[in-house]
């Protein structure tokens, strides 16, 4: 399976997007560093609300074969500019969390200006959209042979 970096602001769901991919127990966990793991790379928002750790997100980034931008359905603003995604020499995709609480709409448009061709909806605590992301993460493998 290919390794996928989760990019986005604090709050957005990627450690408890990161916990219902490897088929755990959803727990609240604060991510406060780099959690480097087996096909899944979690990272704090920090990073990204922040210019100088955002760096770090550049490296890590070229550890991993797909890179995952992700917004919250119910977030007022976009931390990612248009036409991002070509700052990566990988494969970058939309997750677009938290479906329930607005319309996602916006949130995929947004992702879609900063350059993401595929967008997923995912739910992580009910596990609408996790097989999608997974099959993904299985064909991108397949693609490669």
């Amino acid at each position: 399976m290919k390794k996928l970096i989760l990019i986005g602001r604090s709050g957005v769901g990627k450690t408890t997007l990161t916990q219902a991919l490897r088929g755990e127990k959803t727990h609240y966990h604060k991510t406060q560093y780099i959690n480097y793991g087996d096909f899944l790379i979690d990272t704090p928002g920090e990073y990204a609300e922040n210019h100088d750790l955002g760096a770090a997100l550049c490296l890590y980034a070229y550890e991993a074969d797909i890179v995952a931008l992700m917004i919250a359905a119910d977030e007022q603003y976009s931390l990612f500019p248009p036409n991002i995604t070509c700052m990566v020499n990988r494969e970058v995709i939309g997750i677009v969390t938290k479906c329930d609480k607005a319309d996602p709409t916006c949130a995929e448009n947004w992702l879609r200006l900063s350059g993401c061709e595929t967008v997923y909806y995912v739910d992580s605590k009910t596990g609408k959209g996790i097989n999608q992301v997974l099959e993904h993460l299985e064909n991108h493998k397949k693609q490669e042979k």
